[in-house]
């Protein structure tokens, strides 16, 4: 029998949106057990499963052994990460801003870097209040607002310097051109102070950022039904040419995007996630 994918999104609360770009509910069964790519992207990651913990055999972070998580969240990375299944997942995935690690988390981002930590460590007893009250609901518009009322309880609102954030949306937004020298210039910057403030933020280096936005443009335009050329692909998101492409693929996802398109059957929230949250 093939394998069913059911799910829903939801958008958090207008107070919520400078900190939490989406919610992704997902209900997988009904699979061949296997592996799955969790592909690195420009939104920091939280995973709270609903009925079996994930297991990510293989983490972003080269020195962390694989684990198992009821839930969990992770900073951004240039690595990707292997989620081991036996067919069947079930849970809510959100997506988080930079802004959103220091109102949520009361850290910045290059605090959790690659790691992929439980998510108490960061949220502490509300991510357990979380994950039971979740777990007791039939539908994914209730668990959105459950989730929408604990992080209102839990945020601190905080304010970006004006200059780092707007690197950040510059370097990873949707410009496939932008270069980090004339993102220095423009907020008026050194490109070697914009370096060191936005690695100590957010543990990536601009450059890094500015893969990361063109490795998801790429990520969403394989994931298309009427698929495009390679080539084309690797125009349209960026990179010099298909070559390019497969070279950052092999380093961000651990092989070609050719490969991925053959072996990768088994879909997961990342895949429907809005362009602006990461791959």
């Amino acid at each position: 029998m093939a394998g069913v994918s059911e799910g829903a999104s939801g958008v958090p609360d207008p107070r919520l949106r400078a900190y939490v770009h989406g919610y992704e509910g997902y209900l997988l069964r009904g699979f061949a057990p296997g592996t799955h790519i969790g592909m690195p992207g420009t939104g920091l990651t939280v995973i709270i499963t609903i009925d079996e913990p994930i297991e990510v055999p293989v983490s972003p972070q080269s020195g962390q052994p694989g684990g198992r998580w009821d839930m969990l969240a992770s900073g951004l990375t240039v690595r990707p990460a292997v989620i081991a299944h036996n067919g069947f997942q079930h849970g809510v995935q959100l997506s988080l801003t930079p802004q959103g690690c220091r109102a949520l988390f009361g850290m910045p981002v290059a605090a959790l870097g690659s790691w992929l930590v439980d998510l108490s460590d960061v949220l502490g007893p509300r991510a357990v209040e979380l994950r039971e009250r979740l777990s007791l609901l039939p539908d994914w518009p209730g668990r959105f607002a459950v989730i929408d009322e604990i992080l209102l309880r839990q945020v601190d609102p905080v304010r970006w310097d004006a200059e780092l954030a707007h690197a950040w949306t510059l370097l990873s937004g949707p410009d496939p051109a932008v270069r980090v020298g004339a993102v220095a210039e423009e907020i008026g910057w050194s490109r070697r102070h914009l370096g060191n403030r936005f690695t100590a933020e957010l543990g990536i280096t601009p450059k890094d950022a500015a893969r990361l936005s063109r490795f998801g443009r790429s990520h969403r335009l394989l994931r298309d039904p009427l698929l495009p050329p390679l080539a084309e692909v690797a125009a349209v998101a960026g990179y010099y040419d298909q070559a390019h492409m497969a070279r950052e693929w092999r380093e961000l996802a651990g092989m070609p995007p050719s490969a991925w398109l053959e072996h990768e059957e088994f879909p997961f929230v990342q895949d429907r996630q809005p362009a602006d949250a990461g791959g």
